[in-house]
């Protein structure tokens, strides 16, 4: 079987195009596409722990403190002492990075839109019941393995 041929690999293949033409609109105001994702979970829900973020974007903590590292350098996000356990943070997202949010969003938005333009709306909710289901039996296959 050739290598273009392989489910994963075109999976794969179609996930880092995307990030990276993604990333060429996003480099104009100084933001990856990892920085983005953490942003945009933080202003879904602000103040929780590094530990809750990593599951959330599906990182590693060690890459969720290095992503933080690099937010708080731009002032985009803040780590508070956890209250509740004080060997941890709680991430916050600044002024300055929900202003941020609000102009990424929209291309983003674009991005994808432009993407998908070749794909009816049926198809485009296909795939991404298709992709969810995928993903979730990934995740259990995953968390069988870690048991």
């Amino acid at each position: 079987m050739n290598l273009e041929d392989s489910f994963g690999f075109i999976l794969n293949n179609s996930g880092r195009r995307i990030t990276q033409l993604l990333n060429l609109h996003l480099q104009p105001h100084e933001i990856t596409t990892e920085q983005f994702s953490l942003l945009r979970r933080l202003n879904e829900q602000d103040g929780i722990s590094q530990k809750e973020l990593a599951k959330r974007v599906g990182k590693d903590q060690t890459n969720i403190t290095r992503i933080l590292d690099q937010l708080e350098r731009k002032g985009l996000a803040k780590r508070m002492p956890n209250q509740e356990d004080r060997r941890s943070f709680l991430a916050y997202v600044t002024d300055e990075g929900r202003a941020l949010d609000d102009v990424l969003v929209p291309i983003e938005q674009e991005v994808i839109r432009q993407v998908l333009a070749d794909l009816s709306d049926e198809d485009v909710r296909h795939v991404k019941t298709l992709l969810t289901r995928i993903e979730q039996k990934a995740s259990s296959l995953i968390e069988s393995l870690d048991r």
